[in-house]
């Protein structure tokens, strides 16, 4: 049993606030000089990179549909420190999940890690329904610990002072603080959700975004209530299902750019352990690549940057060259995006590398959102034909496969969309590709199978 000093911000419905109040108190403590280590609930790329920002430290995904509660466990272990604070963010609703009995939800997680739950709520046309529905919280999953809620958006004094009053007669949960309601876009949201870190002034909206929940929250109390989180348990074990590799001798390429940078941490690290050097490149820059084994390209915002990569004739070519070759090369998302022959952004088309014929196209509406499950159907070097495994989708692109019947699909879902109709993954030679992104602490072997493969051909 160790001591985590551990909060989490949920809400009761998404964007109620929590992620801006994660971020805020996120670069608010790290500022401060308190060592804050921050996690984010679920399949989410973008606010964990916003949240890795404001902590300056990386933040790591907590996932109860990738992993059970032991294997959660560990890895929150693992990614924390007695002396450090631990900021989780929830996603949607605290009690909202993948079905009425409200499994891989963020109160199923915080009854795992046995954390504080601190609720945001969005005070905007309400006052005294807000502790009714705190009320509501409290008893309706008995075992979860709501030790404060802040108020989000509050119009003036006089909301504010009503909704306190109300939640302190009605309720013994303590109101911690009053956000007011902000003019202006502290972070702008785009298809996917907020915009990337890469793409506008993360710095300054860190910074005001910490001043503004700093000034109307008592963080003292917030550190108080994580200090006092209960001692957790952690089975000794490795959550790895595989001892480190003592071998180094294969380079495992990562598109790592503006393009391309959906990568949980654990992905890598379980490639360091199957014996990859990580060599980071750019699919945007023209500089030569180093000499490499495999590649892994994940996913990203390659519309966004769409005219800059097609330009890059030099690079397409480099990696049209490499699966041709029969390098092993595993693209997820965006990643797939680019290995096709073009992506059509509203009215213009951009040629891509072309290792598939397909024709991507950017629609208004997601495609595919979701968690997903597949069973492998076909032979390919990263996961054995007949096995199962758990990911998740989120992409508004999409491509018309049932124009190419010589291009046989790797994967069927039970669960998601893929590249339509249940399916989803294709290969070319070595080259696999696919909508579904993967966890390796869900999809076991997978690291190993990728350096072997690379052994194989190198």
């Amino acid at each position: 049993m160790r001591k985590y000093p551990r909060l989490t911000f949920s809400g009761l419905k998404g964007g109620s606030g929590k992620t801006i109040i994660s971020l805020g108190f996120s670069r608010y403590w790290y500022k401060k000089g308190l060592a804050v280590k921050p996690f984010k609930k679920g399949p989410d790329f973008i606010d964990a990179m916003w949240l890795s920002r404001a902590a300056g430290q990386i933040a790591t995904n907590l996932d109860p549909f990738f992993m059970c509660d032991e294997v959660l466990r560990g890895l929150f272990a693992q990614k924390s420190d007695p002396s450090s604070l631990a900021v989780i963010e929830g996603n949607r609703g605290l009690f909202d999940g993948l079905d009425s009995e409200g499994s891989c939800s963020t109160s199923a997680l915080a009854r795992n890690l046995q954390s504080p739950v601190i609720l945001v709520v969005d005070c905007t046309k309400v006052t005294r329904t807000v502790a009714a529905f705190l009320h509501g919280c409290q008893t309706f999953e008995p075992d979860i610990n709501i030790d404060g809620v802040i108020l989000n958006n509050v119009a003036n004094e006089r909301h504010a002072s009503i909704i306190r009053e109300s939640v302190e007669k009605y309720t013994n949960i303590p109101v911690l603080g009053k956000i007011p309601k902000i003019k202006s876009v502290l972070i702008p949201e785009r298809h996917m959700g907020l915009i990337s870190d890469q793409e506008y002034a993360a710095e300054e909206a860190l910074e005001n975004i910490s001043q503004i929940v700093s000034s109307h929250v008592d963080t003292q109390k917030l550190i108080d209530i994580a200090n006092n989180a209960p001692p957790l348990s952690v089975k000794s074990r490795s959550i790895w299902s595989f001892a480190p590799s003592e071998d180094r001798n294969i380079n495992i390429g990562v598109v790592k750019d503006a393009s391309l940078w959906f990568y949980y941490p654990e992905n890598l690290e379980a490639l360091e352990r199957a014996g990859a050097n990580i060599r980071e490149v750019s699919l945007l820059q023209s500089d030569p690549w180093p000499e490499l084994d495999g590649l892994y390209m994940g996913g990203g915002f390659p519309e966004t940057q769409a005219e800059e990569l097609s330009a890059n004739k030099f690079i397409k070519k480099h990696v049209y060259n490499l699966s041709v070759s029969g390098l092993p090369i595993y693209a997820e998302c965006g990643g797939f995006m680019y290995l096709c022959s073009s992506l059509q952004c509203e009215d213009k088309r951009f040629p891509m590398a072309g290792i598939f014929p397909l024709q991507m196209e950017l629609k208004r509406k997601p495609q595919g959102h979701g968690y997903t499950r597949a069973r492998v159907v076909r032979d390919n070097p990263f996961h054995p034909p007949g096995s199962e495994f758990v990911g998740h989708e989120f992409h508004y692109s999409c491509c018309n496969i049932d124009n190419y019947p010589q291009i046989e699909n790797c994967l069927l879902l039970a669960k998601g969309n893929g590249i339509g109709g249940g399916k989803d993954g294709i290969i070319y030679k070595n080259t696999f590709a696919c909508y579904t992104h993967i966890h390796a602490l869900s999809v076991q072997g997978w690291a190993e199978r990728f350096v072997r493969a690379c052994v194989e051909i190198s």
